[in-house]
């Protein structure tokens, strides 16, 4: 909404743009303003947000459910199972995955099908941050601003706020919403950078 001279006009929503090397199947929904980036593949019934940047050479599996405001960093993979809730960071090489027992052929030696296998469903809160490299195993839900250090591999969940390093990643203790590290203080755990105090159950 704009205003000219007192007078308030609605703004033209701004398309989607695709990078002419990305491949996006035809029942990919992308919200206004989100940009798709070189060589990314974004597979059937996949739904992105508004304002949404997709970097180089990511990969969105079928079905994956994607925020507002999300940023994905170049080479992550994020398979069938996700969701991505608003204003999440992905780091540079991130993987969800969706195959707690991952095998390629039944005992038998048959090749696996999709009725071979259970998904395992991936949650990524609002505001949560996944460091580069990061893996983030199935069935793990990472909590709101939560923030999981470069590298980890996370097999289980990670609670709002909390702040994990590692293989396989341990919490060692929480951040702010800005992202900074807090410190326990009397009245609760204190952020230096911004003054918020949050009260955290453990």
């Amino acid at each position: 909404m704009t205003q000219t001279n007192g007078i308030q006009t609605e703004q033209p929503k701004r398309a989607a743009t695709v990078h002419p090397s990305a491949e996006v199947a035809d029942s990919v929904q992308l919200g206004a303003g989100t940009r798709i980036w070189h060589q990314v593949q974004i597979r059937e019934r996949v739904q992105i947000g508004s304002d949404c940047i997709v970097g180089k050479n990511v990969y969105i599996d079928s079905g994956v459910v994607v925020g507002n405001n999300v940023k994905i960093q170049n080479n992550a993979l994020l398979y069938h199972g996700a969701t991505i809730e608003d204003g999440v960071f992905i780091g540079p090489q991130v993987c969800l995955t969706n195959d707690r027992i991952p095998r390629a052929i039944t005992p038998d030696g048959q090749l696996k099908t999709d009725d071979d296998w259970v998904v395992g469903e991936t949650k990524i809160r609002y505001g949560a941050s996944l460091g580069a490299g990061s893996v983030i195993l199935p069935g793990i839900s990472i909590g709101r601003f939560a923030m999981v250090a470069a590298g980890a591999v996370v097999t289980h969940d990670v609670p709002d706020y909390g702040l994990v390093v590692g293989v396989p990643a341990r919490r060692i203790g929480y951040v702010c919403a800005c992202g900074e590290k807090l410190q326990p203080g009397e009245s609760g755990w204190y952020c230096a950078t911004c003054d918020q105090v949050y009260q955290i159950e453990e």
